[in-house]
């Protein structure tokens, strides 16, 4: 009785698994690739309820990040700014300006302003803004450009890997003390950079944990 598939057929269950492993190997290294903080978050520009401008506040008018940013040198949480900071100058400063309607309102009704979160860790992360900025690490580290963006948007992937390059090698990153707030500081060269950072890592015995019990608590 003559074969009812042709010879060539008896290959083809291994050629349809490798295909398949091949494929899969794809798939998946493009999920892990993809589908990190890297590409998912990096960019993220919710619109506010408020159109308020790093670009006017931090670079044009030279107002300090903790003026309104009141806790981050003494909390593990940066706070955002009350209703009643952004009043001190608007109560007078463009008071009638239409785009600052939801900063009147919530100053009538007593309600905070409801700001989109950006910037957020997962759950299982802990962060402390104050240790940072208290040991050399300035916001752009973290924010990237923060005072030139007209609407604030993620710079940074904010992933563990991400953190690890810094805890890893921190003298990459830190800065004198009176340069953690000016965001447009940087170092004459990356060998300057290195000669300071590790200058500062030895003076201020700095020695991020790299290993899971550090964030993960």
């Amino acid at each position: 009785m003559a074969n009812f598939f042709p010879s060539w057929a008896n290959w083809l269950p291994l050629k349809l698994l490798v295909i398949a492993s091949v494929l899969g190997a794809v798939v998946t290294g493009g999920i892990w690739y993809y589908f990190t903080p890297k590409y998912t978050n990096v960019g993220y520009m919710p619109e506010q309820p408020v159109p308020f401008s790093h670009a006017i506040h931090a670079e044009q008018l030279g107002m300090d990040c903790r003026y309104c940013h009141s806790h981050v040198e003494v909390a593990a949480h940066s706070n955002v700014p009350d209703t009643q900071t952004c009043m001190a100058c608007h109560s007078q400063i463009k008071a009638l300006s239409p785009k600052l309607a939801a900063v009147r309102a919530s100053w009538e009704k007593g309600t905070p302003v409801e700001w989109v979160r950006i910037h957020k860790a997962p759950d299982y992360v802990y962060f402390n803004h104050a240790v940072h900025v208290n040991r050399g690490i300035s916001c752009y580290s973290c924010h990237g450009q923060i005072n030139e963006m007209p609407v604030v948007y993620q710079a940074e992937p904010l992933s563990m890997a991400w953190c690890l390059e810094c805890h890893r090698e921190p003298e990459k990153f830190l800065r004198p003390p009176s340069e953690i707030y000016n965001l447009s500081w940087r170092p004459a060269s990356a060998q300057d950079q290195l000669a300071m950072g590790a200058q500062y890592k030895k003076e201020w015995k700095v020695n991020p944990p790299v290993g899971c019990g550090g964030c993960h608590r």
